[in-house]
Order: C-alpha cells, then sequence, then structure tokens
C-alpha cells in the first residue's frame, strides 16, 4: 500500500543513521516526495535548458595500434571542446562491465543493517564509505542517490575490507581499466606537450584509485530534486560504467545549456576532471555534469576515478609552461583540494577556483 511522508516521523534518521537510504524510501511507495530532498528551482533540469540536436563525442578505440596519432587527436578534441567523451571497442569485455553492475544491484540488496555496516560512524577504514546523498550536514537538499565508495590501495585490503556482496567484481573492473586509462592519459600527454609518462608522471596521473558504485532509485517526483546536483569531479580523469536507463547530463562549454549522454552497449563515458584541469593549465576542461532522477526506473552507474595521490602537489606542468604559457593555477596539495571539495555541497565548478592564482 502506498504510504505518506508522514508516516516517517523522522526522514534523516531512516534513510541517513538507519542506512535504509533513499532505496529504502522509494519501497515504501511514496506517493510525494519528502520536503527534504526538493531542490531549488535552479537546480533543477528543465526542458528549456536541455539541448537535443548535439552530443559529446563518441570515440572508437579498436583501431588504436595502428592509428595511435589520429585517435589520440580525437581524444585530445575532445577532452578540450567537451570535457567529456563515449568510447566504444575500448577491450574491456562486456562480461566484466555486466558482471559489476550485477554485483552493485547485489550490493544495494542487502538488508540496511548489512550495507550500515560501511557507513561513516560503523566503516572500521575510511577507504570503504557506505552512504546516501553527497555531504548531507552541508546540503539545502537532499540528493536522491545512495553510493559505495572504494578506495583502492592494494588487493590485500579490499580482500579484507571491501564488502563481499561485489569485490571481486570490481577488483576486475578497475584492472582491465588499466590499460584503457594508460591509453588514453598517454593521447592527452602528448597533446600537452609530454614526451612519456615516466614513475613520476604515473604517480601524479594515476597514482590513487577510487571505484564508487551508485544506486538512483525510483523517484515519486522526479522533476522535484536530482540524483546528483552540478559539479566537476576532482579527479584526473573519470571512467564511468552507465546502464541503459539513461539521466546522465553535461554542460556545454561556455552556455547554460545541458546535453544528455545516451547510454550507449558496452560504451564507457570518460570525462576529465579538475586534477587534469589543472596541470593542462585549463588547456582540457573538467565541466559541470549532473543525473536527473528517474520516475520508472531504478538506475546504477559505476565510475571509476583516476586520481594522484593524496600526497602529491598539483600544478600546471612545466611541459605545459615552457613556452612562456603563463600559469593560471598555483601548486596545491592534492589532499587540501579533494577536503575542499567534500566539505560543502554540490556548487558546479566552484571547487576549482580554490586552486586559481588570484
Amino acid at each position: 500500500m502506498p504510504t505518506t511522508v508522514s508516516v516517517l516521523s523522522n526522514i534523516t534518521d531512516f534513510v541517513v543513521n538507519e542506512g535504509h537510504g533513499v532505496k529504502g524510501l522509494s519501497e515504501m511507495g511514496l506517493q510525494t516526495l519528502p520536503k527534504q530532498y526538493i531542490q531549488p528551482l535552479e537546480e533543477r533540469i528543465t526542458p528549456t535548458t536541455v539541448i537535443l540536436d548535439d552530443q559529446i563525442p563518441v570515440i572508437d578505440m579498436s583501431n588504436w595500434d595502428n592509428d595511435t596519432k589520429l585517435i589520440g587527436e580525437k581524444i585530445c578534441n575532445a577532452a578540450e571542446k567537451w570535457g567529456f567523451f563515449q568510447i566504444i571497442n575500448h577491450d574491456i569485455s562486456l562480461d566484466v562491465l555486466e558482471s559489476v553492475k550485477e554485483a552493485t544491484y547485489r550490493f544495494f540488496r542487502q538488508p540496511a543493517e548489512e550495507k550500515n555496516k560501511h557507513s561513516k560512524e560503523n566503516s572500521s577504514t575510511n577507504n570503504v564509505r557506505y552512504g546516501t546523498s553527497f555531504t548531507p550536514k552541508a546540503e539545502k537538499a537532499l540528493e536522491w542517490k545512495d553510493y559505495l565508495s572504494l578506495f583502492y590501495v592494494s588487493d590485500e585490503e579490499a580482500a579484507a575490507l571491501w564488502p563481499s556482496a561485489l569485490r571481486e567484481e570490481a577488483l576486475d573492473f578497475l584492472r582491465n581499466s588499466e590499460i584503457v586509462i594508460k591509453k588514453l592519459l598517454e593521447a592527452l600527454m602528448k597533446g600537452l606537450n609530454v614526451k612519456e609518462i615516466d614513475e613520476t608522471k604515473e604517480s601524479l596521473l594515476m597514482g590513487s584509485k577510487r571505484i564508487n558504485v551508485n544506486y538512483y532509485p525510483k523517484c515519486p517526483n522526479p522533476e522535484l530534486t536530482v540524483g546528483v546536483g552540478r559539479h566537476s569531479d576532482v579527479s584526473t580523469l573519470t571512467i564511468l560504467l552507465q546502464d541503459n536507463i539513461g539521466g546522465l547530463y553535461v554542460k556545454k562549454l561556455d552556455s547554460e545549456t545541458w546535453v544528455h549522454v545516451p547510454p550507449i552497449d558496452g560504451a564507457l563515458v570518460i570525462n576529465i576532471g579538475d586534477a587534469l584541469q589543472i596541470m593542462s593549465n585549463g588547456r582540457y576542461k573538467s565541466i559541470e555534469h549532473r543525473v536527473m532522477a528517474n520516475g520508472s526506473n531504478n538506475r546504477i552507474s559505476v565510475p571509476i576515478f583516476v586520481n594522484p595521490k593524496p600526497s602529491d602537489v598539483i600544478g600546471p606542468l612545466a611541459e605545459v609552461l615552457e613556452n612562456g604559457e603563463e600559469p593560471i593555477y598555483k601548486q596545491v596539495l592534492y589532499s587540501d583540494y579533494v577536503k575542499h571539495f567534500f566539505r560543502k555541497a554540490h556548487d558546479g565548478k566552484d571547487t576549482v577556483d580554490f586552486a586559481k592564482i588570484k
């Protein structure tokens, strides 16, 4: 029987503290969206702000060995003009992708008390975190999303601490993505006059990784809320596996309009993160994106965030500045940058201003 919001006296307690998440709310059959999730008008996507006749580039990686230069140019061009693109024929098998999607559902189907063992209050490590929304304590309105975030340190730590419901599948996706990530970074570095990615550069570009699994349950009033608010990622690169539902929107560069990223079977969505925007001195763009809530389907996504190490200092690369280009960004400790991002609600591109030379 459909439930009204008034039956739940404390939504935040039920969703956040008891670990039911918005999945628990959605499964109660609510007829109306709880007020805690109603976003201000300016944060909602309306049909007037969506462009239907444009899309982010789709790049075929199948001929990489014979056509490295041409494919590399397409990657760099997409990174400059869109900050987002999709790749197809990337050599990660459909089996690996399907397995991690199935494992995501398996994790979220568990009872609340099982998932809640990994919440901020209960987890034995900061590297494994189950939660809902983004930063509930800092947000004026909550986002309609649950997630599990897994910071990769080693296979041994993952074996000991990652939830068994998806451990092997998440690790498999991470391992299989390695070659693709290196190809993408190789192309992007060539575009910045970096001749080779030595050990120091590799550590700076991809010294740490995080894999998230996201669950966006069916929503009673999707037009009033968001799955994820406007933000850019703090990563070097993000590699995103979507399911077939859709709902990811990307802001078009230098405009106030948004473009939907349609699901393509077997494709991965790639986007530039703030760290690479800073290292490229603004040439590559980390772009605002957001996720719409859905009124008829549950949706999942699995992003891999490829990051500098927390102890790395990031700033414009020496190779980018060697011809006399003025730096736009200062040198910042990456862990300070990330802390600044997670201290507040999603607010578009405000975080990158933290690194700008005033």
